[in-house]
């Protein structure tokens, strides 16, 4: 098994707005590290910070902050999102989809696209993760 080496994080403020920042340093991290094909990769680290700022407490501070760092093994990319938790959101998969809604796809399209994926909660931080073979 291969080491996963971190290549670089980033914290972003806890606003919707983040979520292009998000997207543009996954995608400026991994092409510096020789990936290609990172439209994926660049779109799920998205739909997880949208989630982050939207369901946690990231979102509702006003210095809520949402930090997100990019592993790579050569094979595989890891991405985590780690926010600051939430008394009563958990990450969860609605069980229909609208394909017409204009949100609640995020988990779903983490679920469908990558190779692993999965939540863990520390005390008031939670992280969410999600890895890839692109």
């Amino acid at each position: 098994m291969r080491t996963m080496e971190f290549l670089g994080s980033v914290d972003l403020l806890g606003r919707l707005s983040s979520v292009a920042i998000a997207r543009s340093y996954v995608r400026s991290v991994l092409l510096a590290a020789g990936r290609r094909d990172l439209d994926d990769v660049e779109l799920l680290a998205g739909e997880v910070v949208a989630n982050a700022v939207r369901h946690s407490d990231s979102g509702r501070k006003p210095d809520g902050v949402v930090k997100l760092r990019v592993h790579d093994d050569g094979r595989t990319v890891r991405i985590d999102v780690i926010d600051q938790g939430s008394a009563t959101a958990i990450p969860r998969i609605p069980a229909q989809v609208d394909p017409l809604s204009e949100g609640g796809r995020g988990l779903w399209l983490v679920r469908e696209l990558s190779s692993a994926w999965g939540w863990d909660q520390d005390g008031t931080t939670r992280t969410v993760w999600f890895q890839m073979t692109p």
